[in-house]
């Protein structure tokens, strides 16, 4: 019943919108002699306020069409390279093949935690000049009909453990907070078959993976609760018309009211200032809030089976670094991660993941040769922060990047060849 309350409203206060767009129009046009007064700016300010307070966001775009390559522009194509039910593996293809084969193959597992992939469009950006990127873009599912079967936390592990095996073993995997938990697992599972797929290394940051160490807010309202209460209180069907109807999700519209509700005071301030800022003219700084509130106002649904299995093996019962979690019947053990190199990086003010819980892998993958493990800890950053931003693009990325080299075959090979090239030029010169 919560979410046809939800459909209804947003359906009752269409027209009200649709009066607010004219509105818009009149009073920006040219040909209104009031258009650029103050009057006319106040009224276009509340316009605004009301038309985006009532949206509906959608799915945005990623919008990145070009990137710099060793000082050169280089056009980018978004291209769908692997299918399933839940997730769309997207690949920015550079037009210059050469530039492609030379950098290392880099798959960013995006979170399923209510945002769309495309939250991390800047982590994307910066990571683009030197690794051939790839991403999981997460299916709403309120877009899935329900005789595309379940998606659960063992569903996922699935996925990115067919996903690898597309790479035949040529690639490194990054994961962005809760898809922590899952990489690891897909790596051990793999490992532990001797498969010839496992990534070459994985970056994981800001990730769950042990909640008892400094939990959080987030980590303490999982436990005080219970599962129970989550399945009682957050668990809907998705009401027709929508494709995904009847299936049982934790909607997006729920999931943004939490997300909000923990800094509901930025939040207010942050729609103030840009009241204020629509009044006055300055359209700079509002273009900014709005471009950030069209992201971070956009969700998805998570079905319900996924999110339940993460709240309790993850957050309540903390079953992986318990040596417990298993993925369907079978006992997931890090100690057979052997040749998968791991950087964790975590942020100082993290307060979704607490500093510590994303190390914790490092001993938990035992049997992980120390040479192939690398921590960072970046300063002056919360959550957002660890992958997004100035500090991510200009201390953060360069550590990425520097493992992943050290750990890449073809840059591997390159040196060597370099090497046996400059060996050569000696003797000719001899």
């Amino acid at each position: 019943m919560l979410y046809q309350l939800f459909e209804f409203s947003h359906a009752a206060v269409k027209p009200a919108r649709a009066a607010a767009d004219v509105g818009k129009l009149f009073w920006q046009t040219p040909l209104n002699p009031f258009a650029e007064t103050p009057v006319a700016r106040n009224i276009l300010a509340k316009l605004d306020m009301f038309e985006r307070a009532t949206r509906r966001y959608e799915r945005p775009e990623f919008g990145i069409d070009t990137t710099k390559v060793d000082g050169r522009t280089v056009a980018i194509e978004e291209q769908i390279v692997w299918q399933a039910p839940f997730c769309n593996l997207l690949h920015f293809q550079k037009e210059d093949l050469d530039i492609n084969v030379e950098q290392p193959k880099l798959l960013i597992v995006a979170p399923l935690s209510g945002h769309f992939s495309t939250l991390l469009r800047g982590t994307v950006e910066a990571l683009l000049p030197e690794h051939d990127v790839y991403i999981t873009d997460w299916v709403d599912a309120r877009q899935v009909s329900v005789v595309q079967g379940e998606f659960s936390l063992d569903t996922y592990i699935d996925y990115l453990i067919k996903i690898f095996k597309e790479f035949n073993g040529d690639c490194h995997v990054m994961a962005v907070c809760q898809p922590s938990v899952p990489v690891l697992g897909a790596v051990s599972l793999m490992s532990e078959a001797g498969s010839a797929d496992v990534p070459r290394s994985m970056t994981l940051m800001g990730g769950p993976i042990d909640t008892r160490i400094n939990p959080t807010a987030v980590n303490r309202i999982a436990l005080e609760r219970g599962l129970n209460w989550f399945r009682n209180n957050v668990i809907v069907k998705v009401p027709f018309p929508n494709p995904g109807f009847s299936r049982k999700v934790y909607p997006g519209f729920l999931q943004l009211t939490g997300f909000m509700a923990m800094n509901l005071d930025r939040h207010v301030q942050a729609h103030r200032d840009m009241y204020r800022q629509l009044i006055k003219g300055d359209g700079s700084p509002a273009q900014k809030h709005k471009e950030f509130y069209d992201e971070y106002m956009s969700v998805m649904d998570l079905t319900a089976e996924f999110y339940l299995q993460t709240v309790k093996q993850v957050f309540i019962e903390h079953q992986l670094p318990r040596g417990v979690m298993k993925h369907r019947r079978h006992t997931i053990d890090l100690g057979a991660i052997e040749k998968t190199a791991l950087l964790t990086i975590e942020g100082e003010k993290d307060d979704i993941s607490g500093v510590g819980q994303t190390f914790a892998a490092h001993d938990l993958c035992r049997n992980l040769d120390k040479a192939n493990k690398k921590h960072y800890l970046q300063p002056e950053v919360g959550h957002y922060g660890v992958f997004n931003g100035r500090r991510f693009r200009e201390e953060i990325v360069p550590q990425i990047t520097s493992f992943i080299r050290s750990h890449d075959r073809t840059s591997a090979l390159k040196k060597a060849t370099n090497v046996i090239q400059l060996r050569d030029k000696r003797r000719l010169t001899r």
